[in-house]
């Protein structure tokens, strides 16, 4: 059972900067076994959405909302895929889950989650 773990959220204030960490549990270099990973996020009342995602190919993704804002990026050797997220803005604001998952398969592992607050 692989086992993500979110950190690096926070309070910040607008314009301002956080990376987020998600380390995957494993032998190192098991993040390159996903297909893809990818952060997602959950505000309150509201739907859980695409932020980036990067795959084994370290092909790119974003959200309209935070291109040229966030860059997704992951370090094979340590397991980690981080976030770095720029120019906060309060609707920025949301819990951010990491996830892995083998598209063949379907099988999807998710984080518990980092909460990030961008305050105006």
């Amino acid at each position: 059972q692989v086992q993500l773990v979110e950190s690096g959220g926070g309070l910040v204030k607008a314009g301002g900067s956080l990376r987020l960490s998600c380390a995957a549990s494993g032998a190192s270099g098991i993040i390159l076994s996903f297909n893809v990973m990818g952060w997602y996020r959950q505000a309150p009342g509201k739907q859980r959405e695409l932020v980036a995602t990067i795959t084994n190919g370290a092909i790119t993704n974003y959200a309209d909302s935070v291109k040229g804002r966030f860059t997704i990026s992951r370090d094979n050797a340590k397991n980690t895929v981080y976030v770095q997220m720029n120019s906060l803005k309060p609707e920025d604001t949301a819990v951010y889950y990491c996830n892995a998952a083998y598209t063949t398969s379907g099988l999807t592992f998710w984080g518990q989650g980092t909460q990030v607050t961008v305050s105006s």
